[in-house]
């Protein structure tokens, strides 16, 4: 018998089974994101809870992120992101369904916790899947994928409801992408395995790929056919336990290279805070800024194979500076052009440049986190890595509506500005320390 360690890398099977879904479930996503708060307005919210609403789907991936973990290690990745899909429906049906908007945001939540296990399941099924020559173009082509579900979706969104007359039908294109992403699970072999379906986990038959991409690493599995000796409860209890201990034992990477991806994670998310709310002080009507930031969204979707190019082949350093600093030069311009008369023209070109910056770094985050992620489990490492970019992607429009409410929006862009340097800093003073020389 052939060991799945030697066995021949199976790039269009892995591929297929980690993208197509992935791409059905951004596109649904992406479908619902901007729907969010008007459902809620619709259901009776004040403009305040109805933003509240619409925060919930990333509060629900940052509390799914670490305990997702355990799911992943417990039921396996494929497994698991068909469950999400499951349990998404489920939130989703209940956004539908939903008399008021307190009801719509038990839906949200649910579909947010859903979506950080779904997720985590598929960077770890990438993690262990692809070999280390190619991980970052891999990685970054999956984050291109989610860049385009989201550029896609609200175009199917708006496309629907502007043909039904009402806003919950944008729910139902979530509900059909996520059912048709566990179709594509269901029916797709696994090419670690060769098998369809649900299956229990067993590393023993997966190609585990080591620092030279081609063997297996870590401690050996038990054979596959070997009864478990525990039961659902105690295997629970013990991947918990597992999940703490990886914690622990990383505590140091996730400090130091954790707060750096955090950094990495806020620049991004209010980059998206940030234009929307800059186009309005410049003066730009609604339609024109929804071009300009659509222009951008296209140029940051085009850079995403670059972006795994630059890191397999010079590096992850080569990747992550240039996005870091190109953001934080950008926040900086942002914040000095608010007086010039040309400021609208400036606001172009800063968006544009934004965009350049962020896809350079296109999968930069799921790149050093499969890295750092240990060989044999890579799950609960990787939910703890993905908590810390979350919180990040989370806490940004915290900043920037707190900053602009005490002082300017110029001030707010100066200080995510700053904190791109410090990110920078971060990343320059510990990515040699934790990754070997070829990656770097």
């Amino acid at each position: 018998m052939t060991s799945t360690a030697n066995a021949p890398f199976d790039r269009r099977g892995v591929l297929l089974s980690g993208f197509l879904p992935a791409a059905l479930f951004a596109i649904g996503e992406g479908a619902i994101i901007p729907i969010i708060p008007i459902a809620a307005d619709s259901l009776g919210a004040s403009l305040a809870f109805a933003g509240f609403v619409a925060a919930l789907i990333l509060v629900g991936e940052l509390i799914g992120d670490v305990p997702s973990g355990v799911v992943v290690g417990r039921i396996g990745e494929r497994n698991a992101m068909m469950g999400a899909a499951v349990v998404s429906v489920v939130g989703l049906l209940v956004c539908v369904v939903a008399p008021n908007a307190w009801v719509l945001a038990l839906g949200v939540f649910l579909v947010g916790v859903s979506t950080a296990v779904f997720a985590l399941a598929r960077h770890a099924y990438m993690t262990t899947a692809i070999p280390l020559r190619i991980r970052a173009r891999a990685l970054s082509s999956l984050g291109g994928v989610f860049r385009f579900g989201y550029f896609v979706g609200p175009f199917v969104s708006a496309g629907i409801v502007h043909v039904t007359g009402t806003t919950q039908s944008a729910f139902w294109i979530h509900v059909v992408c996520c059912l048709a992403a566990a179709v594509v699970l269901l029916v797709l072999r696994d090419p670690a395995t060769g098998v369809r379906g649900l299956r229990l986990p067993s590393r023993a038959s997966r190609p585990e790929h080591g620092p030279d991409g081609t063997g297996r690493t870590g401690a050996p599995a038990p054979h596959p056919d070997e009864p478990p000796t525990d039961t659902g409860a105690q295997f629970v209890e013990r991947e918990a336990h597992g999940l703490f201990r990886t914690i622990r034992e990383n505590r140091a990477v996730l400090a130091r290279l954790g707060s750096g991806a955090a950094l990495i994670g806020a620049l991004r998310a209010g980059r998206q805070v940030i234009l929307p709310l800059w186009a309005v002080s410049v003066g730009l009507d609604d339609a024109s800024a929804a071009l300009v930031i659509g222009i951008a969204g296209a140029v940051d979707f085009a850079l995403f194979y670059t972006s795994g190019q630059i890191m397999d082949r010079w590096g992850r350093l080569a990747s992550a500076l240039p996005c870091m600093l190109g953001l934080a030069v950008s926040y900086f311009l942002l914040a000095w052009s608010g007086h010039l008369d040309a400021r609208v023209g400036w606001f172009v070109g800063i968006a544009i440049g934004m965009s350049l910056a962020n896809g350079v770094g296109s999968g930069i985050l799921m790149t050093l986190g499969a890295d750092l992620a240990p060989r044999g489990n890579p799950a609960p490492f990787l939910g703890a890595w993905r908590f810390t970019g979350d919180f990040g992607s989370a806490a940004a429009p915290l900043v920037i509506s707190g900053v602009t409410a005490v002082a300017s929006l110029a001030l707010a862009s100066g200080v995510m500005g700053v904190l791109g340097l410090v990110g920078a800093g971060v990343l320059l003073r510990y990515v040699p320390r934790y990754l070997p020389r070829r990656l770097r």
